[in-house]
């Protein structure tokens, strides 16, 4: 299972790397997401992906009895989607708002604070 997950990690990761080198914003911004994904799964495959019991420790103990699951990592990657949520909604308001100001989603054509020099 572990193997499958680290292929998909390369694929994600592969795909957002060609998503972020393109010249859209938009396209860069959906790389940006596909790369928070495939973190993320990092982050869940480093607790390794077992089945386990859920981490409750019973009434009286110190510590969970058994063979129980990671939380940690579970609580990083949940913490991570929500982050990412936020960063996403953010920066999808910010292009739509560009667009509307410049009329272009294109890197090149943005260029309000460097105009282009005059042809002579």
């Amino acid at each position: 299972m572990e193997t499958a997950l680290a292929f998909l990690i390369g694929l994600l990761v592969a795909a957002a790397i060609y998503l972020m080198l393109a010249r859209s914003i938009l396209r860069f911004l959906f790389g940006l997401l596909l790369l928070s994904n495939a973190a993320n799964l990092v982050i869940f495959a480093s607790g390794r992906l077992t089945a386990g019991a859920p981490p409750l420790i019973p009434e009286g103990a110190d510590a969970p009895v058994g063979f129980v699951a990671n939380a940690l990592p579970q609580a990083l990657v949940l913490t991570a989607i929500v982050i990412g949520f936020g960063l996403f909604a953010f920066a999808l308001v910010l292009v739509f708002r560009a667009y509307s100001e410049l009329g272009t989603l294109e890197s090149d054509d943005m260029r309000i604070a460097e105009p282009r020099e005059p042809a002579e």
